[in-house]
């Protein structure tokens, strides 16, 4: 049954295959016989046909690894594993209910979905991060790859929160994924992550708090309805300067799921602009990471407001007590 090369030195089968599995056109390259391969395939053989074209050196039980990696190879060469699969290899818990190995492959190479093997074609091929081996697709593709396979709403939520509490990800990168993917199975990880953007505009409304108090600027009020003369409503923004006619929002690309939501936020903000207020926008992450940034760009938008006649625009009556305790209040 042994010719050539690779019989005198069966090691050299192992040194071509990955992590101990190989393409059959690799063995046939390599001098091993379509009936060699049958032969070593048969129960009770030393190998094993993994997926077509895809054989195991070894006649064990598939280790997750050789999953991965049989799955990768059956992808072909620009192959990148991702949903929970990519996920495991990033080090986040293996789930035994969704055994499923993801690969993404170019959109214009065709592969069918073949026993533990899901197929995704993709015209937005992410750059592979190398794992071993492996090569598999950055986190927050992974996730929303995977969000988007699930039925159900806890485990969606617990499985972003969760990348979310590590670090790994953002709510915004979360977004500009799933905007930027394919809108197949969005619903449900759409739901979930407008729910987990309220939260973080909420965390990051207190930075928000907490940086402006450090600025030595006039007192802001947060959340109060800002309207004309006459009284009609013109917008509740996060931050409000009253004294200057300064309005602070904190934006997110969560507010931007969709056609409707991103013209939603640009009439709130041309109709403030409209009635004279100037408008200072930032992201969670800018107040996170680029505090100095923020309150460079606060502060130029106060001498601007300074400068030009204050706007006919006020408080609404029910917003006017807050108005009396902060007025002239200047941070120290």
């Amino acid at each position: 049954m042994k010719r050539g090369a690779w019989g005198d030195d069966p090691s050299a089968l192992h040194a071509l295959s990955v992590n101990g599995i190989i393409r059959t056109a690799t063995l046939l390259d390599f001098g091993v016989t379509s009936g060699t391969i049958s032969g070593r395939c048969r129960n009770g053989g030393p190998w094993q046909r993994i997926l077509p074209g895809v054989i195991g050196l070894h006649n064990g039980r598939l280790s997750t690894t050789d999953r991965h990696t049989a799955a990768q190879l059956y992808g072909g060469a620009d192959a990148v594993l991702s949903g929970h699969a990519g996920l495991a290899l990033h080090g986040y818990q293996h789930s035994a209910t969704m055994s499923d190995v993801l690969i993404l492959i170019p959109h214009e190479q065709h592969r069918r979905k073949f026993s533990f093997v899901d197929v995704e074609r993709s015209s937005r091929l992410p750059d592979p991060v190398g794992k071993g081996k492996l090569r598999v697709a950055p986190v927050a593709r992974c996730l929303l790859d995977a969000a988007r396979r699930m039925s159900r709403t806890d485990r969606c939520r617990a499985l972003l929160t969760s990348a979310l509490q590590r670090g790994d990800v953002t709510v915004d990168e979360l977004t500009q994924e799933l905007a930027e993917g394919s809108r197949r199975g969005t619903a449900v990880p759409r739901s979930v992550l407008r729910e987990l953007s309220d939260d973080a505009h909420s965390v990051a409304e207190v930075w928000a708090q907490k940086l402006y108090a450090t600025s030595g600027l006039p007192a802001m009020m947060h959340n109060v309805d800002v309207v004309t003369e006459d009284g009609t409503w013109i917008a509740r923004p996060d931050g409000w300067m009253d004294d200057v006619a300064v309005a602070w929002e904190i934006d997110s690309l969560a507010h931007h799921f969709s056609p409707a939501d991103h013209e939603k936020t640009m009439q709130r903000r041309a109709r403030m602009q409209r009635h004279g207020i100037i408008v200072v926008e930032h992201l969670p992450a800018q107040i996170r990471n680029s505090p100095a940034m923020v309150l460079s760009d606060l502060r130029a938008a106060v001498e601007h407001a300074s400068r030009r006649p204050r706007p006919p625009v006020r408080l609404a009556e029910r917003h006017l007590h807050i108005s009396q305790v902060t007025k002239g209040d200047v941070r120290p």
